[in-house]
């Protein structure tokens, strides 16, 4: 009887043996497939938008928000206080503390429940990246065996790196330099001892031990940290005074911290074809951006909206309303402020790039350019007389009689008049004499897409957007060349390394730059007496051109200063007329002016008058002239059209 006994025990002690081995060799095999989701190490990082200056203005994410930080950049009080709190033989052991095992167990048993817990760092690791929260023995034996087999692979420091880019924090910041730039708006270079503590005492309790919603508690666990960190020598007496002492400031914030929500949404639509993970890749992307012009042209938009809605007699609140604004430096062509609504959060719609409007007027100025270029003057006299065309539409007759916007006509205004009050009648016959084909062709260089191929392009009847507008309008605020507007200057990947970066600018001569030069003061003359004096600044020259479409549906004013070019758009997203006072000059000027305003408090350094470029002349025999260039000579007689040279006109 008893041998049979000792031979039962001796079959379990063989049956728990080969179980044993059996659990082991599974967790074994179950190691082979996992290991390189920490060895080889990529988590879904953030990536971060930011200004021409360095500053943040957005982080964009694809759920978890992680900012990845090497282990370089850990201060090593922060290292030193993660070891004190939850491995304190983590430099000594091989991935497993047995000593800690065996101590926890004892207090589990005697308190009765689990109150200690003997995974090392390096295990809590292996939990966090690749095992079920499932708690069985087959686990903590897979546990244990991943931890070893860990520290084979990788460095202590390596394992401290994962580890502390992993964990989450609470609020949603996972990683220690996301909850350090969460909490306390800090590179992780920048913190106190006493803030490194309580960062690294979060991620025992992260809701527990919140500071935004139980600060108290946080400042204790700190505390808690501290006091070993001096039991075991790791601090001096006097720099753990002092730590207890402090009181961390904590800011509360959203996750993104988006402060230009439209220029953000606008780097992610450009970027995504390229770059795929562009939310979850740890990309770290510069724009152009001056987040200064950025506040301002949002003050700017929202301010001349409120006056438009005014006079509309409607509510803010629900009107129907809209507008953009978009600031682009003359020179670099880099894109300062983008506003493409006056309101983000009832439409993420950015207008300054995804819409396309008829700029009527507005266009105008590149018909008059042509027509300076092919030898006419400012002073060269254009016929304002009513028209009539004929043509066919679907095979029936159509007629097409255009009008002034003060429905009256003057006979012949020089060619400077005729834009400063934008005349449309002045304008379709000069591009009648001028010839649409000969227009065309020297509006090839614009390369703006389907122009229309006939005389509706006299009052800008073509779709374009803000953006291609401020585009076109280069080519007089640059001296004759036009820059395609850039947003983003360079990318760059999770390792620093640079992966994107702008090209050299992208130049295409227009018009020569005295010839430039000569629609510039035209356009000085729109805003100090024309349509556009509602774009005024004291003390600055600012030039312009105002665009109403029929009906007041579309009201712009696309415009500069000697260092930057805006466009401004009002209207309503459904296309319904502005309504009474919806003209380019009576809604989108006073944006214009209280961005100018604003523009030379912050920076009154900036040029206040044009240079005028070699070429241009104003003075002939001692006796002032109007401007005149070789190309553009002044007039040796009077020269007007009488109606026997129009066929066409009734």
């Amino acid at each position: 009887m008893l041998n049979q006994l000792i031979k039962g025990s001796i079959m379990l002690v063989i049956i728990f043996i080969i179980a044993l081995f059996a659990a082991f060799i599974y967790a074994y095999n179950e190691i082979q497939l996992d290991m390189d989701k920490i060895v080889n190490y990529r988590p879904k990082t953030s990536s971060v938008i930011l200004d021409q200056n360095g500053d943040k203005i957005a982080n964009i994410m694809d759920g978890r928000h992680r900012l990845y930080a090497k282990y370089d950049e850990m201060p090593g009080y922060l290292i030193e206080a993660l070891v004190a709190i939850e491995d304190t033989r983590f430099f000594e052991h091989e991935g497993v503390n047995p000593d800690a095992i065996i101590r926890a167990t004892i207090r589990n048993f005697k308190a009765g429940g689990k109150v200690e817990g003997g995974s090392t760092i390096t295990q809590q690791l292996v939990k966090k990246i690749l095992l079920s929260p499932k708690k069985s023995y087959t686990r903590k034996i897979k546990e244990a065996i991943l931890a070893m087999k860990v520290e084979e692979k990788l460095t202590k420091e390596e394992i401290l790196e994962r580890y502390l880019n992993e964990i989450s924090f609470g609020s949603g910041y996972f990683g220690v330099k996301t909850a350090s730039k969460g909490f306390f708006h800090k590179e992780l270079s920048e913190l106190t001892l006493k803030e490194a503590a309580l960062l690294v005492g979060l991620p025992n309790a992260p809701s527990k031990f919140n500071p935004i919603r139980h600060f108290d508690r946080a400042l204790k666990r700190a505390n808690t940290i501290l006091t070993r960190m001096k039991k075991i020598g790791w601090i001096l007496e006097e720099d753990y005074l002092k730590a207890i002492k402090e009181t961390p400031k904590i800011y509360k914030g959203t996750l993104t911290q988006n402060i230009a929500p439209y220029v953000t949404d606008e780097v992610v639509r450009r970027l995504k074809k390229e770059f795929k993970d562009i939310k979850t890749g740890g990309y770290t992307i510069y724009t152009t951006i001056d987040m200064e012009q950025q506040k301002i042209a949002r003050e700017a938009l929202r301010y001349a909206h409120r006056k438009i809605v005014k006079k509309q007699r409607e509510n803010v609140k629900t009107t129907t309303l809209n507008g953009a604004l978009l600031a682009v430096d003359n020179e670099t062509g880099d894109i300062k402020a983008m506003v493409g609504g006056v309101d983000y959060k009832k439409s993420a719609f950015n207008r300054t790039t995804m819409m396309t409007r008829q700029p009527g007027s507005a266009f105008k100025p590149f018909l008059y350019q042509v027509a300076l270029d092919l030898g006419y003057n400012p002073a060269t006299e254009l016929t304002d007389v009513a028209r009539t065309f004929q043509y066919y539409k679907n095979g029936q007759r159509m007629i097409w009689r255009p009008k002034n916007y003060e429905s009256n006509f003057v006979g012949f205004i020089k060619l400077r008049e005729a834009l400063v009050h934008s005349r449309n009648l002045a304008t379709i016959n000069l591009v009648t004499e001028v010839g649409m084909q000969r227009i065309f062709e020297k509006l090839k260089p614009l390369n703006i897409p389907h122009i229309p191929q006939d005389m509706s392009i006299s009052l800008g009847n073509l779709g374009l957007s803000p953006v291609k507008m401020a585009q076109i309008y280069s080519a007089f605020a640059n001296g004759g060349h036009m820059i395609e507007p850039r947003l983003i200057s360079k990318v760059l990947s999770r390792n620093g390394t640079v992966i994107y970066e702008a090209k050299n600018l992208e130049i295409t001569d227009f018009t020569k730059p005295e010839q430039a030069y000569l629609m510039t003061d035209i356009l000085k003359d729109i805003v100090t007496r024309g349509t556009g004096r509602n774009a005024r600044v004291a003390g600055v020259e600012l030039v312009g051109k105002t665009g109403t479409t029929n009906k007041n549906v579309d009201a712009w004013f696309c415009g500069y200063s000697p260092s930057t070019e805006v466009i401004v758009w009002m209207g309503r997203d459904n296309n319904k007329p502005i309504g009474r006072g919806g003209t380019g000059g009576g809604t989108s000027a006073p944006a214009f002016s209280y961005f100018f305003t604003e523009l030379y408090k912050l920076y009154p350094n900036l040029p206040r008058k044009f240079k005028v470029p070699k070429g241009v002349y104003n003075s002939r025999n001692g006796v002032k002239t109007e401007l005149y260039t070789d190309i553009s000579p002044l007039p040796t007689r009077t020269e007007t059209s009488t109606a026997e040279e129009f066929p066409d006109l009734f």
